[in-house]
């Protein structure tokens, strides 16, 4: 009775360990800066601070969710962002930024010296979303504070992208096109001081 015991053990250990090893990997995917069209810059380097990201808590996950019909989203377990979406949107963004208004003073904190002359950036995605092989849309809403006394500037941009395939690197890929959109509206609306000469 002991033996039989001791080797039902065994058998359920090894169908353990070989279910465990049969499982998919997780396959991690991570937006990425796209090179601007133009720079919108002429004038001296401009200080850009870019606040908290808002993002929709549908998305606000580690896996990536995709449409699947108007009222149906799919939740891959095995496709999953390499870092929060609140993380990869802001660093995408600095990264666009910094090339499009050719500065090195673009980030998501304040990096020292006068304050007051950093223009503020705040954006709330309202939608993320993709269907897998068609398109990836963003819609998101943003304002830019302007040093001084200004008013704040605010806008709403709408960017959709085709997927140039089937599978999550082309709808990750269309993604990052979309906020590269979004980027170049917040750019033309930062007028860097011009260069005295």
């Amino acid at each position: 009775m002991k033996g039989l015991s001791l080797s039902l053990a065994v058998a359920l250990t090894m169908a353990t360990l070989a279910g465990c090893a049969g499982s998919p990997k997780s396959d991690f995917y991570t937006l990425s800066a796209e090179a601007p069209r133009q720079s919108v810059s002429q004038g001296a380097p401009v200080v850009v601070v870019i606040g908290t990201i808002a993002v929709p808590e549908l998305v606000d996950r580690p896996q990536i969710v995709v449409r699947a019909g108007t009222n149906h989203v799919t939740i891959d377990e095995f496709a999953r962002w390499a870092e929060p979406l609140k993380s990869q949107i802001p660093r995408v963004m600095v990264a666009n930024l910094s090339q499009l208004l050719n500065s090195p003073l673009v980030s998501t904190a304040p990096m020292g010296g006068d304050a007051a002359v950093a223009w503020r950036v705040r954006v709330d995605v309202q939608r993320f979303d993709a269907s897998l092989g068609d398109t990836a849309t963003v819609d998101v809403l943003w304002s830019v504070l302007p040093p001084g006394k200004a008013p704040p500037i605010t806008g709403r941009t709408i960017a959709s992208e085709p997927c140039a395939g089937a599978g999550y690197d082309a709808v990750v890929v269309a993604w990052s096109r979309a906020l590269a959109t979004v980027s170049r509206a917040i750019a033309a609306s930062i007028h860097p001081p011009t260069a005295v000469d």
